[in-house]
């Protein structure tokens, strides 16, 4: 498909790079522009094997230069600041680049407003850092008490992401039982919600609870968050012993979105339909966490998510060109494999079932994934 239109992509994650692909599979020839603070992609899922040293950060950072050779993509290094969708510019902290088609792929941020979050607690999905903080400091620990948890964005029920702290939290009970000191410490999980993990299907909050207490996990359920000290998780429901707290807090939009014009929801996301678009903005599309999308609640901000959304923004914006606008939705899915560095736990849910089904081989299917994935983008 040949076309003189300009493509803008905000991002460099799993939503952005789909975009890219898809719109080549098309036959898409025109511009296409990745805007990103760096031409890296930083494959997170595999963060949780950083603290067991199965992963480093050169196994998870991927320089995209070959990626955008194959793929016909122009990078422009910057950061975004804002839009002016009058004019169709996307502004910069460099300069403003013109677009006839925006897609934003931009991903989501944490919501940092709890007292001595940014001080006292390790956000583990807040990069390959992250991941890299957590393994120092448990090695550099003796013993003492572990504390780690998740919280919401009380204003949009999918503005979440739990998952991976499940992850964390039996990886690192693992790693501490193969070098036999998890008798050293005391490892509590927390969560303001009464069934954490609720948004996995109607019997995972159960078996998440069940393994928690299999492995000796303190639990610490259905308390407020009040904030964090350098030893404690303070809650309206008490305080936490906590010398290495990992915290993953709720998820809200880019903090330019504010100013962007663009219609965004109470959680702070930019709303869109069920294939991407942008209403009210017939040349604006949305894809992965940075959009708030129709749905059921448990509806996940992950990579699997992010793909599906991608792909269906992309085959509505090639419609709209051709001036024959069709309407492609991206199905409602959550696919995961809740890792534990020996083992997995299967976890699927669509608008009919909820499944989750445990065994060694699914640790295995995640590696796999993992190298078929990063093939691709290399």
């Amino acid at each position: 498909m040949g076309s003189d239109e300009k493509i803008v992509i905000l991002g460099a994650g799993f939503a952005a790079l789909t975009a890219v692909k898809t719109l080549r599979k098309k036959r898409f020839s025109g511009s296409i522009t990745m805007v990103a603070s760096r031409p890296i992609f930083s494959y997170l899922p595999s963060t949780i094997w950083i603290p067991s040293g199965l992963r480093s950060r050169e196994d998870l950072e991927i320089p995209l230069e070959n990626f955008f050779a194959r793929f016909n993509v122009r990078f422009f290094q910057g950061s975004v600041t804002g839009l002016d969708a009058e004019s169709r510019q996307v502004n910069t902290d460099q300069c403003a680049l013109p677009y006839d088609r925006l897609l934003i792929a931009s991903g989501a941020s944490f919501i940092k407003k709890l007292p001595g979050i940014k001080e006292h607690a390790i956000i583990p999905c807040d990069g390959i850092h992250a991941g890299e903080q957590i393994r120092d400091r448990i090695a550099a620990m003796d013993g003492g008490s572990i504390a780690m948890g998740f919280g919401g964005n009380p204003k949009e029920p999918a503005g979440m992401r739990g998952g991976p702290v499940f992850e964390f939290l039996y990886g690192i009970d693992t790693l501490l039982r193969k070098q036999g000191r998890r008798d050293r410490f005391k490892i509590t999980f927390f969560s303001p919600a009464p069934e954490p993990g609720k948004k996995l299907g109607p019997k995972a909050a159960g078996g998440l609870l069940r393994e928690m207490k299999k492995r000796g996990i303190e639990t610490h359920l259905g308390h407020k968050m009040k904030g964090f000290t350098e030893n404690s998780v303070i809650t309206e429901g008490g305080e936490i012993e906590s010398n290495l707290t990992l915290f993953m807090p709720g998820l809200t939009g880019s903090v330019w979105l504010s100013e962007s014009g663009l219609p965004l929801s109470p959680g702070g996301f930019v709303v869109a339909d069920k294939g991407g678009r942008v209403p009210g903005f017939n040349n604006v599309y949305v894809a992965g966490d940075s959009g708030s999308f129709p749905g059921p609640e448990w509806m996940p901000k992950q990579a699997h998510m992010a793909d599906l959304q991608a792909a269906a923004a992309v085959k509505n914006m090639l419609s709209d060109m051709t001036g024959s606008p069709e309407n492609h939705h991206f199905k409602v899915e959550l696919i995961c494999i809740v890792d534990s560095v020996n083992s997995g736990v299967l976890v699927y849910r669509d608008m009919k079932r909820a499944i989750i089904f445990k065994t060694r081989l699914f640790h295995w299917a995640k590696l796999l994934f993992e190298w078929i994935y990063l093939r691709g983008v290399r």
